[in-house]
């Protein structure tokens, strides 16, 4: 079954020429390569072309989401299997992704996962990719999400839905947003963490924050209220919900220790300990996986990250439920708000 591996690119030669070096060394042969260059400024283009791809060279940038859009209009083989730029297939991916839709005839999408050795050994990028690992190790094989990191999916499936929605002018949640049409129109997403890719991203705190709050985290609490549905599934699902409440019940708590309205009580204190409690609890699973593979002190040092991260959610549903409602107020609602964004061609 003929794979169309599709990149986007923009300013990337660095990881880009990893990416395609990986490739080239996969035990699948029976594929195609398009890269699409987002009107890059750098030697993006040249790169693809010194690995013999099929390089699609855009006049101005208008966002990954376009970017795949224009690589599937190009697109020849019966599955587009979708890469960013800064992942590195092993040598088995995508023989795996051609074994998984031969051997489920029905599913029309599926999804992998970062492997646990990512490239930058920084603390902050280690953290951030073990935890995309293990989310994607302990779901439900069935997700109501798409992936582009690494996700593939039937061309036929994937013309009918329309493609991304390419008003997402940076990466941000096309991919959720995509698969949220699909499963709405009764479209199968399997997610087989077997399937796994090698990530080069170097994150840095502030970054970490910014894609997590403003790329993530907001659009797609939008996108639910949007579609009035929340799956349990993936990093929204029970126990996270409950983690959320659990962080910002410790933070008032102190803060009215803190500012004496619960002086000389022994209640705040007895609850925060329980709260907290109760929350590395929950999580510990997550934890005890962290010091499986990196140690202790590594699993320690990710623990108020971690909170903070359940902190920084909370933010973005309160933000986004704000903006929910403003758009509705509003007299033209943005995009965002209708039943389906339109995709513009």
């Amino acid at each position: 079954m003929r794979l169309s591996v599709i990149i986007p690119v923009y300013n990337g030669e660095g990881v880009l020429d990893r990416c395609l070096e990986r490739l080239r060394q996969s035990t699948f042969r029976d594929y195609e390569c398009i890269v699409v260059d987002d009107a890059s400024t750098d030697q993006s283009a040249a790169v693809a072309a010194r690995y013999g791809a099929s390089v699609m060279a855009l006049e101005r940038n208008g966002g990954s989401a376009r970017a795949r859009n224009r690589g599937a209009e190009q697109a020849q083989g019966k599955i587009l299997l979708f890469l960013d730029a800064d992942v590195c297939v092993h040598p088995q991916t995508l023989a795996q992704v051609d074994a998984y839709f031969r051997a489920h005839p029905a599913v029309d999408a599926v999804i992998g996962s970062y492997d646990d050795t990512p490239a930058d050994p920084g603390f902050i990028s280690q953290y951030k990719n073990l935890f995309h690992h293990y989310v994607h190790h302990t779901s439900r094989t069935e997700a109501w999400t798409f992936w582009a990191g690494c996700g593939a999916i039937r061309r036929e499936a994937f013309l009918a839905a329309g493609g991304f929605d390419e008003s997402y002018t940076r990466p941000c949640i096309e991919d959720i947003e995509l698969g949220f049409r699909l499963r709405t129109r009764g479209r199968r997403i399997d997610l087989d963490p077997a399937i796994q890719v090698t990530h080069l991203k170097r994150w840095t705190f502030c970054g970490l924050l910014r894609s997590d709050l403003f790329d993530r985290g907001i659009p797609w609490f939008r996108l639910m209220l949007r579609d009035r549905t929340m799956p349990s599934d993936l990093n929204v699902n029970a126990r996270h919900r409950l983690s959320v409440a659990l962080v910002f019940a410790v933070v008032l708590l102190c803060g009215a220790v803190f500012t004496g309205h619960l002086a000389g009580s022994p209640w705040p204190l007895l609850l925060v300990t329980a709260a907290a409690a109760l929350l590395f609890y929950l999580n510990f699973d997550l934890y005890r996986f962290l010091a499986r593979k990196r140690g202790l002190r590594f699993a320690a040092q990710a623990i108020p990250l971690h909170w903070l991260y359940y902190g920084y959610c909370g933010v973005a549903v309160g933000a986004g439920l704000s903006l929910h409602l403003w758009d509705r107020l509003r007299p033209h609602r943005p995009e965002l708000s209708q039943p389906w964004p339109r995709t513009t061609r």
